[in-house]
């Protein structure tokens, strides 16, 4: 009789608590490393939220960059800014424009999107130049995944 109580005891406690999922838990943020690693100085942040701009419409999802100790863009070719990527493989992508701050040497970039609706798993944050007369996405210069969010 013991046998069945402890069997059903597991099975109640499997069903009954929730499956641990990739989902992460909001709000977080999520350092973003340099993919060059000489680029020593060189961090990013991401904060990543629910926010309700629009009631009585849904909340979102916000996803805020900061990025720090970055070169000038035309370092790196015909390049003019950054701007904030992030990315389901093989689903969506969203893309936003990072606005430098007023520092004379080596300007903070920041920006944000409010307007994420997909569920925010298997997501790769990523600071990337870009050319703003050409609309031309170049290559990441910080990266990670939102797997690693806290």
């Amino acid at each position: 009789m013991k046998k069945y109580f402890l069997i059903s005891c597991f099975f109640a406690a499997f069903i009954i608590s929730p499956v641990q999922t990739n989902a992460i838990t909001m709000p977080c943020s999520l350092i973003l490393e340099p993919v060059d690693k000489s680029m020593k100085n060189a961090k990013g942040e991401a904060l990543i939220y629910k926010v309700q701009l629009n009631p009585p419409s849904f909340a979102r999802t916000n996803l805020s960059i900061l990025a720090v100790h970055l070169p000038e863009p035309s370092f790196y070719g015909d390049f003019d800014g950054y701007e904030g990527f992030a990315f389901i493989p093989k689903e969506i992508s969203w893309r936003f424009k990072l606005y430098p701050t007023s520092e004379e040497l080596s300007p903070t970039w920041a920006g944000r999107f409010d307007a994420i609706t997909a569920e925010m798993k298997n997501v790769e944050v990523q600071v990337r130049l870009s050319n703003s007369k050409s609309g031309k996405l170049g290559p990441s210069v910080l990266s990670n995944s939102i797997s690693n969010c806290k």
